[in-house]
Protein backbone atom coordinates (compact mmCIF):
# COMPACT_ATOMS: atom_id res chain seq x y z
CA UNK A 1 0.00 0.00 0.00
CA UNK A 2 0.60 3.24 -1.00
CA UNK A 3 0.30 5.63 2.62
CA UNK A 4 0.03 9.33 2.44
CA UNK A 5 2.74 9.33 5.09
CA UNK A 6 4.59 6.79 5.39
CA UNK A 7 6.85 5.82 8.60
CA UNK A 8 10.12 6.59 7.46
CA UNK A 9 10.90 7.33 3.82
CA UNK A 10 14.02 8.88 2.19
CA UNK A 11 14.75 12.18 0.65
CA UNK A 12 17.69 12.77 -2.16
CA UNK A 13 17.93 16.44 -2.20
CA UNK A 14 21.37 16.99 -2.12
CA UNK A 15 24.17 15.58 -4.33
CA UNK A 16 22.83 11.98 -4.95
CA UNK A 17 22.13 12.42 -8.82
CA UNK A 18 25.41 14.05 -8.97
CA UNK A 19 27.67 11.26 -7.66
CA UNK A 20 25.32 8.36 -9.33
CA UNK A 21 26.50 9.76 -12.93
CA UNK A 22 29.77 10.56 -11.67
CA UNK A 23 29.98 6.58 -10.61
CA UNK A 24 28.19 5.38 -14.06
CA UNK A 25 30.53 7.77 -16.02
CA UNK A 26 33.54 6.33 -14.26
CA UNK A 27 32.33 2.78 -15.29
CA UNK A 28 33.33 1.60 -11.57
CA UNK A 29 29.83 0.17 -10.70
CA UNK A 30 30.80 -2.96 -8.25
CA UNK A 31 33.10 -3.50 -5.20
CA UNK A 32 35.43 -1.22 -6.20
CA UNK A 33 35.62 2.77 -6.85
CA UNK A 34 36.25 6.20 -5.66
CA UNK A 35 32.75 6.66 -4.03
CA UNK A 36 33.49 3.86 -1.56
CA UNK A 37 36.39 4.57 -0.40
CA UNK A 38 35.02 8.47 0.09
CA UNK A 39 31.91 7.11 1.91
CA UNK A 40 34.69 5.58 4.50
CA UNK A 41 36.63 8.38 5.10
CA UNK A 42 33.92 11.15 5.52
CA UNK A 43 32.41 8.49 7.49
CA UNK A 44 35.39 7.92 9.54
CA UNK A 45 35.64 11.77 10.29
CA UNK A 46 32.09 11.90 11.24
CA UNK A 47 32.68 9.43 14.11
CA UNK A 48 36.35 10.22 15.08
CA UNK A 49 39.07 8.08 15.85
CA UNK A 50 38.01 5.19 14.38
CA UNK A 51 37.55 4.02 10.74
CA UNK A 52 35.03 2.56 8.79
CA UNK A 53 34.42 -0.22 6.43
CA UNK A 54 31.45 -0.07 3.38
CA UNK A 55 29.88 -2.89 3.51
CA UNK A 56 26.57 -4.07 1.76
CA UNK A 57 24.33 -4.34 4.96
CA UNK A 58 23.71 -4.12 8.36
CA UNK A 59 23.25 -7.78 8.43
CA UNK A 60 26.64 -8.18 6.95
CA UNK A 61 28.40 -5.74 8.79
CA UNK A 62 27.13 -7.85 11.86
CA UNK A 63 27.93 -11.40 11.17
CA UNK A 64 31.75 -10.12 10.31
CA UNK A 65 32.14 -8.78 13.27
CA UNK A 66 31.12 -11.80 15.62
CA UNK A 67 33.57 -13.55 13.05
CA UNK A 68 36.49 -11.09 13.54
CA UNK A 69 35.69 -11.33 18.03
CA UNK A 70 36.23 -14.86 17.53
CA UNK A 71 32.94 -16.50 17.84
CA UNK A 72 32.34 -19.64 16.55
CA UNK A 73 30.69 -23.15 16.65
CA UNK A 74 29.44 -23.59 20.75
CA UNK A 75 30.07 -20.16 22.09
CA UNK A 76 27.75 -18.08 23.90
CA UNK A 77 26.40 -14.34 22.70
CA UNK A 78 24.54 -11.83 25.24
CA UNK A 79 22.19 -9.98 22.90
CA UNK A 80 19.06 -7.66 23.74
CA UNK A 81 16.21 -9.63 23.21
CA UNK A 82 14.18 -6.01 22.40
CA UNK A 83 15.14 -6.06 18.32
CA UNK A 84 15.14 -6.62 15.37
CA UNK A 85 16.52 -10.18 14.45
CA UNK A 86 19.17 -9.20 12.56
CA UNK A 87 21.07 -8.54 15.71
CA UNK A 88 20.74 -12.02 16.63
CA UNK A 89 20.42 -14.06 13.51
CA UNK A 90 24.31 -13.77 12.76
CA UNK A 91 25.35 -15.19 15.74
CA UNK A 92 23.08 -18.53 14.90
CA UNK A 93 24.92 -18.29 11.76
CA UNK A 94 28.62 -19.39 13.20
CA UNK A 95 26.99 -22.16 15.11
CA UNK A 96 27.03 -20.07 18.38
CA UNK A 97 23.72 -19.27 20.83
CA UNK A 98 22.23 -15.72 21.75
CA UNK A 99 21.48 -15.08 24.82
CA UNK A 100 18.56 -13.29 25.46
CA UNK A 101 18.46 -10.00 28.02
CA UNK A 102 15.34 -7.96 28.59
CA UNK A 103 15.32 -4.30 28.62
CA UNK A 104 15.09 -1.60 31.11
CA UNK A 105 12.29 1.06 30.99
CA UNK A 106 14.11 4.46 30.41
CA UNK A 107 15.42 3.82 26.92
CA UNK A 108 13.75 0.09 26.22
CA UNK A 109 18.12 -1.14 25.87
CA UNK A 110 19.45 -3.62 27.30
CA UNK A 111 18.92 -4.02 31.14
CA UNK A 112 22.94 -3.07 32.65
CA UNK A 113 21.53 -5.52 36.01
CA UNK A 114 20.16 -7.85 33.98
CA UNK A 115 23.00 -8.05 31.38
CA UNK A 116 25.57 -8.82 34.78
CA UNK A 117 23.10 -11.59 36.04
CA UNK A 118 22.85 -13.01 33.10
CA UNK A 119 26.67 -13.29 32.79
CA UNK A 120 27.25 -14.53 36.51
CA UNK A 121 24.78 -17.14 35.46
CA UNK A 122 26.25 -18.49 32.58
CA UNK A 123 29.55 -18.55 33.79
CA UNK A 124 28.37 -20.36 36.92
CA UNK A 125 27.32 -23.11 33.77
CA UNK A 126 30.57 -23.38 32.87
CA UNK A 127 30.21 -21.07 29.69
CA UNK A 128 31.57 -17.36 29.87
CA UNK A 129 29.70 -15.54 27.28
CA UNK A 130 32.19 -14.67 24.06
CA UNK A 131 30.58 -11.54 23.27
CA UNK A 132 27.92 -8.62 24.53
CA UNK A 133 26.05 -7.20 21.61
CA UNK A 134 24.27 -4.03 22.55
CA UNK A 135 21.61 -1.93 20.62
CA UNK A 136 20.90 1.51 20.38
CA UNK A 137 17.41 0.95 19.77
CA UNK A 138 15.50 3.68 17.23
CA UNK A 139 18.59 5.48 17.46
CA UNK A 140 18.18 6.10 21.34
CA UNK A 141 21.54 5.42 23.26
CA UNK A 142 21.96 2.95 25.70
CA UNK A 143 23.06 3.09 28.77
CA UNK A 144 26.55 2.67 28.10
CA UNK A 145 28.85 3.52 31.26
CA UNK A 146 27.56 0.67 33.16
CA UNK A 147 27.50 -1.31 30.07
CA UNK A 148 31.14 -0.88 29.71
CA UNK A 149 32.28 -1.41 33.12
CA UNK A 150 30.78 -4.71 33.30
CA UNK A 151 31.99 -6.11 30.02
CA UNK A 152 35.66 -4.42 31.59
CA UNK A 153 34.58 -6.29 34.48
CA UNK A 154 34.13 -9.64 33.04
CA UNK A 155 36.21 -9.11 30.03
CA UNK A 156 33.96 -9.55 27.87
CA UNK A 157 34.10 -7.36 24.63
CA UNK A 158 30.78 -5.58 23.26
CA UNK A 159 29.90 -5.01 19.94
CA UNK A 160 27.67 -2.34 18.99
CA UNK A 161 24.64 -2.46 17.20
CA UNK A 162 24.23 0.98 16.13
CA UNK A 163 22.00 0.13 12.93
CA UNK A 164 19.42 2.76 14.00
CA UNK A 165 21.63 5.48 15.68
CA UNK A 166 23.93 7.18 12.80
CA UNK A 167 24.94 10.11 14.31
CA UNK A 168 23.42 9.30 17.77
CA UNK A 169 25.60 10.44 20.81
CA UNK A 170 26.52 10.45 24.39
CA UNK A 171 28.94 12.62 26.35
CA UNK A 172 29.43 13.94 22.68
CA UNK A 173 31.19 10.47 21.76
CA UNK A 174 29.03 8.89 18.68
CA UNK A 175 27.20 5.73 18.88
CA UNK A 176 29.03 2.65 17.96
CA UNK A 177 32.45 3.70 18.74
CA UNK A 178 32.20 2.76 22.39
CA UNK A 179 32.81 -1.51 22.29
CA UNK A 180 35.38 -3.28 20.42
CA UNK A 181 33.67 -3.13 16.86
CA UNK A 182 30.55 -1.12 16.08
CA UNK A 183 28.27 -1.57 13.05
CA UNK A 184 25.80 0.94 11.03
CA UNK A 185 23.04 0.06 8.72
CA UNK A 186 22.22 2.43 5.70
CA UNK A 187 18.68 0.26 4.54
CA UNK A 188 16.62 2.00 2.62
CA UNK A 189 14.40 3.62 5.54
CA UNK A 190 17.25 4.43 7.96
CA UNK A 191 18.11 7.88 8.90
CA UNK A 192 20.67 8.11 5.86
CA UNK A 193 20.43 5.29 2.92
CA UNK A 194 23.02 3.63 0.35
CA UNK A 195 19.86 1.89 -1.12
CA UNK A 196 21.32 -0.95 0.92
CA UNK A 197 24.47 -0.92 3.06
CA UNK A 198 26.01 -0.80 6.26
CA UNK A 199 29.44 -0.18 7.57
CA UNK A 200 31.60 -2.02 10.62
CA UNK A 201 33.59 0.33 12.91
CA UNK A 202 36.64 0.01 15.21
CA UNK A 203 39.69 2.03 16.39
CA UNK A 204 42.14 -0.95 16.05
CA UNK A 205 43.16 -0.98 12.95
CA UNK A 206 44.25 -4.26 13.11
CA UNK A 207 40.26 -5.16 13.01
CA UNK A 208 40.02 -2.70 9.96
CA UNK A 209 42.61 -4.19 8.10
CA UNK A 210 40.82 -7.76 8.70
CA UNK A 211 37.43 -6.88 8.09
CA UNK A 212 38.45 -5.10 4.69
CA UNK A 213 40.04 -8.66 3.93
CA UNK A 214 37.57 -10.90 4.44
CA UNK A 215 34.54 -8.58 3.53
CA UNK A 216 36.46 -8.77 -0.41
CA UNK A 217 36.53 -12.59 -0.15
CA UNK A 218 39.91 -13.16 1.50
CA UNK A 219 41.69 -12.19 -1.83
CA UNK A 220 45.30 -12.37 -1.64
CA UNK A 221 47.29 -9.56 -3.20
CA UNK A 222 48.59 -11.35 -6.28
CA UNK A 223 48.17 -10.93 -10.14
CA UNK A 224 45.91 -13.95 -9.70
CA UNK A 225 42.85 -15.25 -7.49
CA UNK A 226 44.10 -16.84 -4.39
CA UNK A 227 42.64 -17.78 -1.44
CA UNK A 228 44.34 -18.62 2.01
CA UNK A 229 40.72 -18.35 4.25
CA UNK A 230 37.13 -18.21 3.63
CA UNK A 231 36.03 -14.76 2.68
CA UNK A 232 32.80 -13.39 2.41
CA UNK A 233 31.03 -11.51 -0.91
CA UNK A 234 30.17 -8.52 1.78
CA UNK A 235 32.25 -5.04 0.27
CA UNK A 236 30.06 -2.21 -0.72
CA UNK A 237 29.00 -1.25 -4.03
CA UNK A 238 30.41 2.18 -5.79
CA UNK A 239 26.77 3.13 -6.36
CA UNK A 240 25.86 2.35 -2.91
CA UNK A 241 28.86 4.47 -2.19
CA UNK A 242 27.73 7.39 -4.16
CA UNK A 243 24.49 8.02 -2.51
CA UNK A 244 25.70 7.07 0.85
CA UNK A 245 28.33 9.94 0.54
CA UNK A 246 25.62 12.50 -0.92
CA UNK A 247 23.44 11.37 2.32
CA UNK A 248 26.11 11.44 4.88
CA UNK A 249 26.48 14.86 3.93
CA UNK A 250 22.84 16.06 4.97
CA UNK A 251 23.44 13.93 8.54
CA UNK A 252 23.40 16.93 10.45
CA UNK A 253 20.41 18.36 8.91
CA UNK A 254 18.99 15.32 9.03
CA UNK A 255 18.85 14.55 12.62
CA UNK A 256 17.71 18.47 13.27
CA UNK A 257 14.71 17.62 11.47
CA UNK A 258 14.23 14.53 13.05
CA UNK A 259 14.80 15.74 16.50
CA UNK A 260 12.49 18.38 15.75
CA UNK A 261 9.94 16.02 14.86
CA UNK A 262 10.07 14.57 17.99
CA UNK A 263 9.42 17.48 19.84
CA UNK A 264 6.65 18.33 17.99
CA UNK A 265 4.76 14.93 18.93
CA UNK A 266 5.28 15.57 22.64
CA UNK A 267 3.96 18.91 22.61
CA UNK A 268 1.01 17.58 20.68
CA UNK A 269 0.63 14.93 22.85
CA UNK A 270 1.67 16.65 26.04
CA UNK A 271 -2.27 16.56 27.17
CA UNK A 272 -2.94 12.84 25.91
CA UNK A 273 -3.24 11.14 29.16
CA UNK A 274 -1.90 7.84 28.80
CA UNK A 275 0.85 8.11 25.82
CA UNK A 276 4.62 8.15 26.83
CA UNK A 277 7.57 8.80 24.92
CA UNK A 278 11.17 6.98 25.22
CA UNK A 279 13.49 8.46 27.72
CA UNK A 280 16.70 10.10 26.39
CA UNK A 281 18.87 10.39 29.16
CA UNK A 282 20.93 12.89 30.57
CA UNK A 283 24.41 13.49 28.15
CA UNK A 284 22.56 11.45 25.73
CA UNK A 285 21.64 12.84 22.15
CA UNK A 286 19.60 10.79 19.85
CA UNK A 287 19.26 10.80 16.10
CA UNK A 288 15.28 10.06 16.59
CA UNK A 289 15.23 7.85 13.54
CA UNK A 290 11.87 6.70 14.81
CA UNK A 291 9.59 8.48 17.34
CA UNK A 292 7.84 5.87 19.37
CA UNK A 293 5.33 5.89 21.70
CA UNK A 294 3.83 3.28 24.66
CA UNK A 295 0.29 3.56 25.04
CA UNK A 296 -1.32 2.64 28.49
CA UNK A 297 -5.26 1.22 27.70
CA UNK A 298 -6.50 1.90 30.60
CA UNK A 299 -6.08 5.23 30.31
CA UNK A 300 -6.63 5.92 26.71
CA UNK A 301 -9.59 3.86 25.83
CA UNK A 302 -7.48 2.01 22.83
CA UNK A 303 -4.74 -0.23 22.31
CA UNK A 304 -1.31 0.32 20.03
CA UNK A 305 -3.10 -2.32 17.32
CA UNK A 306 -6.65 0.12 17.47
CA UNK A 307 -4.80 3.18 17.01
CA UNK A 308 -2.63 1.43 14.14
CA UNK A 309 -5.73 0.57 12.13
CA UNK A 310 -7.32 4.13 12.51
CA UNK A 311 -4.16 5.68 11.22
CA UNK A 312 -3.99 2.90 8.17
CA UNK A 313 -7.66 4.22 7.58
CA UNK A 314 -6.11 8.09 6.91
CA UNK A 315 -3.30 6.74 5.05
CA UNK A 316 -0.72 7.31 7.70
CA UNK A 317 1.57 4.53 8.10
CA UNK A 318 3.05 3.18 11.74
CA UNK A 319 4.68 0.07 13.12
CA UNK A 320 4.69 -2.26 16.29
CA UNK A 321 7.72 -2.29 18.78
CA UNK A 322 9.72 -4.96 18.08
CA UNK A 323 8.30 -8.28 18.86
CA UNK A 324 11.06 -9.82 21.51
CA UNK A 325 13.32 -12.43 20.15
CA UNK A 326 12.73 -14.76 23.11
CA UNK A 327 9.07 -14.55 21.82
CA UNK A 328 9.92 -15.54 18.75
CA UNK A 329 9.17 -18.99 17.09
CA UNK A 330 12.71 -19.06 15.61
CA UNK A 331 14.21 -18.66 18.95
CA UNK A 332 11.93 -21.32 21.45
CA UNK A 333 13.62 -22.33 23.73
CA UNK A 334 16.74 -19.95 23.67
CA UNK A 335 17.88 -18.49 27.07
CA UNK A 336 16.13 -15.40 28.16
CA UNK A 337 17.14 -13.51 31.89
CA UNK A 338 14.85 -11.13 32.51
CA UNK A 339 10.94 -10.37 33.43
CA UNK A 340 8.59 -8.84 30.84
CA UNK A 341 9.77 -5.20 30.43
CA UNK A 342 10.39 -5.98 26.68
CA UNK A 343 7.23 -8.03 26.30
CA UNK A 344 5.14 -4.77 27.60
CA UNK A 345 6.67 -2.21 25.27
CA UNK A 346 5.67 -5.03 22.34
CA UNK A 347 2.32 -4.95 23.87
CA UNK A 348 1.59 -0.79 24.02
CA UNK A 349 4.67 0.50 22.11
CA UNK A 350 4.19 1.62 18.31
CA UNK A 351 6.64 3.49 15.80
CA UNK A 352 4.74 6.90 14.08
CA UNK A 353 5.75 8.29 10.92
CA UNK A 354 9.34 10.25 11.08
CA UNK A 355 10.32 11.10 7.87
CA UNK A 356 12.50 14.08 7.26
CA UNK A 357 9.73 15.45 4.89
CA UNK A 358 7.20 15.02 7.32
CA UNK A 359 5.40 18.81 8.46
CA UNK A 360 3.80 20.12 11.26
CA UNK A 361 0.52 19.88 9.70
CA UNK A 362 1.01 16.27 8.62
CA UNK A 363 1.87 15.82 12.77
CA UNK A 364 -1.49 17.77 13.38
CA UNK A 365 -2.93 15.67 11.31
CA UNK A 366 -1.99 12.71 13.05
CA UNK A 367 -2.57 14.06 16.59
CA UNK A 368 -6.54 14.77 15.43
CA UNK A 369 -6.57 11.09 14.70
CA UNK A 370 -5.66 10.13 18.64
CA UNK A 371 -7.69 13.47 19.91
CA UNK A 372 -10.78 12.15 18.14
CA UNK A 373 -10.32 8.49 19.61
CA UNK A 374 -9.72 10.11 22.91
CA UNK A 375 -12.30 12.28 22.92
CA UNK A 376 -14.92 9.02 23.25
CA UNK A 377 -14.30 8.37 26.51
CA UNK A 378 -14.09 11.55 28.40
Amino acid sequence: MSYSLPLSFPVFDGNESIYIQQAISSGNLATNGAFISKFESKLSKKIRFHQAVALNSGTSALHLALVLLGVGQGDEVLCQSFTFCASANPVVYLGATPIFVDSEEDTWNISPELLEDAILSRIALGKKPKAIIVVHLFGMPAKMKEIMEISQKYTIPILEDAAEAVGSTLNGESCGTFGKIGVFSFNGNKIITSGGGGALISSDASVIERARYLSTQAREDLPYYQHLEIGYNYRMNNMAGAIGLAQLERLDGFIAKRRLINDRYRILFEDFPGITFQTELIDSRSNYWLTSILIDENQTGFSNDRLRILLFKSGIETRFLWKPLHLQPAYRGVPFYGGHISENLFLKGLCLPSSVSLTYDDQKIIAGVIEKELSKIS
